[in-house]
């Protein structure tokens, strides 16, 4: 049986010190070469990315743009494409060997499957290395509120350099709205969803570069980032609430979907605009019923106790506090080793230090 041919979509924007390592890692995979092609959107860069994308002629195809963001550089790139698959990476992301291969064999084995996913691995400038992985291949298709919120614990594993799309599924969603100047893969994996079977590989095949240019990383503090995830997460619930209520999803599907987002919006919301202290109460056990409902008794209690200054501190100033604290040593140590961070049950994670 022949090979699906398959393209690889990589956007980019001013990674000029990481574009090498994401086109290399796509030549070096052991999918044949004839059956594959390298399609690059650099949105604006004003670096020196596109002439390094260039020096791999013919075996990639570049594309320039203005700069307007993710949801642009995939509206470009998408028609542009001539694979059966589609698999995107980000332009300072790279591949682990097999990875092609892999997802190939998932759509090949699998018809009713429209998109897969699969394990990642976070690279910190220091060396650090965090991989977080399903414990066993899952598959599911929004159709009932269980599997939505199966969805909701998975969609980790679905982001862009990790999503591999069957063409017919994205252009059955179509154009992405353009005011997700990121986010713009939450879009395409949400919808796909509701179309085609998802299935998630064990494996990690992903290195997800973690730098200060990321233009979603507000682990610095910086507010105009974070009121900038905030916006952009804002636009992604009214875009995705639009296409569900189109294709008549039921409300309760529709609300498991749109709650994780919604929740992490309301809590950046807080840390930026502030807000009362029963605001920060409500949505610190949203998120604990959301994202850790298996949690231990111990961490549940840990996180509660947490929450006591809430009830007096203004939102802004609780969460400030909340990140004073997890700056010290000391704290940072407790946490390691008695009350870990809770990870979810259906997750195995691999922490391996710097050297």
């Amino acid at each position: 049986m022949s090979k699906p041919f398959v393209t690889v979509l990589i956007d980019t924007y001013n990674h000029q010190f990481f574009i090498n390592d994401a086109i290399s890692s796509v030549l070096r995979q052991d999918f044949p070469s004839s059956e594959t092609e390298i399609l690059v959107v650099d949105d604006g860069s004003t670096d020196d990315t596109s002439e390094v994308v260039r020096k791999f002629a013919p075996c990639v195809r570049l594309l320039r743009k203005i700069n307007n963001g993710q949801a642009s550089a995939f509206n470009m790139g998408i028609p542009e494409s001539r694979g059966e698959i589609v698999a995107f990476l980000d332009g300072d992301d790279w591949w682990a060997p097999g990875k092609l291969t892999a997802v190939v064999e998932a759509f090949a084995s699998n018809a009713d499957v429209g998109l897969v996913g699969h394990g990642v691995t976070e690279v910190h400038p220091d060396g650090r290395q965090r991989t977080e992985a399903p414990r066993e291949v899952s598959r599911f298709r929004i159709s009932s509120p269980q599997a939505a919120k199966t969805f909701r614990m998975q969609r980790g594993f679905l982001g862009s350099s990790r999503m591999a799309y069957r063409r017919e599924i994205l252009s059955r969603i179509g154009p992405v709205p353009e005011v997700l100047k990121f986010e713009a893969d939450e879009y395409l994996f949400t919808l796909a969803g509701l179309f085609a079977d998802v299935m998630i590989l064990r494996e990690s095949y992903t290195f997800y570069r973690v730098h200060g240019a990321n233009l979603f990383q507000i682990t610095t503090g910086n507010e105009q980032a974070i009121r900038r995830k905030q916006q952009i997460l804002v636009a992604l619930v009214g875009s995705l609430e639009q296409r569900l209520k189109q294709y008549g999803v039921p409300l309760e599907i529709a609300r498991t979907i749109l709650e994780c987002i919604e929740v992490e919006a309301d809590v950046l919301r807080l840390v930026v605009d502030s807000g009362f202290p029963w605001e920060t109460l409500s949505t610190e056990l949203r998120i604990m019923r959301v994202f850790h409902s298996d949690a231990s008794a111990w961490q549940q209690l840990f996180s509660r106790l947490r929450l006591v200054p809430a009830a007096f501190l203004p939102a802004r100033t609780y969460y400030r506090w909340r990140r004073w604290l997890s700056l010290l040593t000391f704290y940072q140590e407790f946490r390691r080793k008695l009350l870990p961070f809770p990870v979810p049950r259906h997750i195995s994670r691999r922490e391996k230090l710097a050297p």
